[in-house]
């Protein structure tokens, strides 16, 4: 769980420089990666839920 977290950590970090240079800069490019960086943050999510699901179980 903590490598999860870490991941988290590390793809909302990439998402909030890229998210904060598309609106300060209009950077469309930077647009781009934070929207897929979005993405990857939802899958990691839905990783956190089902593996904290399971933890709380035991």
């Amino acid at each position: 769980m903590e490598a999860l977290l870490k991941q988290i950590s590390e793809a909302y970090e990439n998402f909030c420089t890229d998210a904060t240079l598309q609106q300060e800069k209009n950077n469309k490019a930077a647009g781009t990666r934070a929207r897929k960086a979005s993405l990857e943050l939802e899958k990691l999510m839905k990783e956190f839920r089902k593996v904290s699901l399971e933890a709380s179980k035991a």
